[in-house]
């Protein structure tokens, strides 16, 4: 449960663990890491963490110096683990911060304003897509992100800022003359309407089979209607792209045809969805459930339905207060989804990218969550955990990541490196060695195993040292148990 905990100002915080303003850098190695346990601002005095219960640097084993009370079983209650101890290769030195191990509460909004805070369970969403994350467009807060940064192929997901860009520039009554380069510029096994050379459809009629049916020689046809050229739309892709705020993204085509140069993140395909779902008319056709497509040279009037199944009140995955979406697949892309949500007047949009069959339970994890985070903590910003590729992050809500420093969050302790990567292993902080587990939190009142060496961390996790564990096991110099 979470414990209510005071937020103070990150002026403070700022000036003891961290660096000018700075983004990790984006790896694309994916590692499956299991969540940080802790999910929380106070400054405890390092004098205070309980550095004073140990006696530390004395010049040799001196039996019945220090006493500690452990609470445990002795060094059979260890954890197993064959990683080097401190007297083996070590990991990595960092830093400790010079007056204090800071504190952060995940969840509860900095500003405080948002009423009375619950106490809760509350999960990070598990996430299985290479890429996602979850952004809330009513107070410009975003609340989950996996990867976020990482380039990847949106596939059909393209179509929204097609369809933005042609509602933009065009008139929903003008008419398309599709060109032999529009109905033939496609991928083996595009989707299609089956439209022809000199086929003539309104913009209206184009954006549905744009959105719903998701074909791709509609979008040719309207790059060229609205840009002159695929090559000239897509030059406005990228204008609009930039304008909108994104950093990592690149357009070739108007439909999300695989191209090497072609790729997005999911934090700009948010930025994208935020300001095509702004639009009426967008919102109303992705979110229509059937559409009559009118008749083209070589088929008949037909009834197009959308591919986003959590559109659908019938289906399974149908998930309330939906605004709009959008499906994407290619075998490069894997699953690729947009989804817009507005509940109680608060919009979320999730996006999810390189998934396997998983999207549509990635996309609800992370919308159930967004809602629940909400109604329990109300708007942010929010301090959260940061999942980068080989590992994790904490970002503060003004967009900083912890670096070189110790700091307590939402109970438990972490260390981060100088890249602001959360600590695992073995580390060293001034003069003192602390253990990190495989989740990060810090090992503390307990022991550990290395090997066939036995080590006591102490009530604030440094290394315990020429010192009695409850009046039974003594520990040397070096900090391993002396076998009597």
């Amino acid at each position: 449960m979470f414990k209510r905990t005071r937020i103070l100002s990150l002026g403070l915080a700022m000036a003891l663990c961290m660096a000018q303003t700075a983004q990790a850098e984006i790896l694309i190695t994916p590692l499956d890491v299991s969540n940080p346990a802790g999910q929380g601002v106070q400054i405890v005095p390092e004098s205070q963490s309980g550095a004073g219960t140990q006696a530390q640097n004395q010049p040799g084993p001196q039996a019945g110096n220090q006493s500690i009370q452990s609470g445990s079983t002795g060094p059979q209650a260890g954890d197993l683990s064959t990683q080097s101890g401190p007297t083996g290769s070590q990991t990595g030195t960092v830093t400790a911060p010079a007056s204090g191990i800071l504190e952060y509460r995940t969840n509860a909004p900095v500003n405080g304003t948002a009423g009375a805070v619950q106490d809760m369970e509350l999960s990070m969403p598990a996430v299985s897509a290479e890429a996602a994350i979850l952004f809330d467009a009513t107070h410009n807060t975003v609340l989950f992100e996996k990867n976020a940064d990482e380039k990847l192929y949106p596939a059909s997901i393209t179509k929204l800022m097609t369809a933005l860009l042609v509602l933009e520039k065009a008139d929903l009554n003008d008419t398309v003359v599709f060109s032999k380069t529009a109905v033939t510029n496609l991928e083996s096994g595009a989707v299609t309407l089956n439209l022809q050379e000199g086929d003539r459809v309104s913009v209206r009629d184009c954006l549905y089979g744009l959105l719903l049916k998701s074909a791709n020689e509609v979008a040719n046809g309207l790059a060229e209607h609205v840009g002159g050229s695929i090559q000239g739309f897509a030059d406005l892709m990228n204008q609009r792209a930039a304008e909108l705020g994104c950093t990592g993204t690149h357009f070739t085509n108007p439909s999300g045809l695989n191209d090497p140069d072609h790729y997005t993140t999911a934090r700009d395909m948010a930025k994208i969805a935020g300001a095509a779902f702004k639009n009426e008319t967008l919102q109303k056709i992705s979110s229509s459930l059937s559409y009559e497509f009118p008749a083209t040279k070589a088929a008949a009037a037909r009834t197009i339905t959308p591919g986003h199944k959590m559109l659908y009140p019938s289906d399974s995955r149908y998930y309330e207060g939906m605004v709009g979406g959008k499906t994407g697949y290619t075998s490069l892309a894997g699953n690729t989804l947009v989804t817009c949500t507005e509940k109680d007047g608060v919009r979320l949009i999730a996006v999810v990218l390189k998934a396997r069959s998983t999207h549509y339970g990635d996309t609800k994890a992370m919308l159930d969550y967004g809602y629940k985070k909400l109604q329990a903590f109300g708007s942010g910003p929010y301090h959260q955990w940061v999942q980068n590729g080989d590992g994790w992050y904490f970002r503060t809500a003004d967009g900083q990541l912890l670096k070189g420093c110790r700091a307590v969050i939402d109970g438990a302790e972490y260390g981060f490196d100088d890249a602001g990567k959360m600590q695992k292993g073995w580390q060293k902080y001034g003069e003192d060695w602390y253990y990190f587990r495989s989740d990060g939190s810090m090992v503390k009142n307990d022991w550990r195993q290395d090997g066939d060496k036995w080590f006591y961390l102490g009530s604030g996790g440094a290394m315990v040292r020429n010192a009695w564990i409850d009046q039974t096991y003594y520990v040397g110099a070096d900090g391993v148990w002396v076998r009597q």
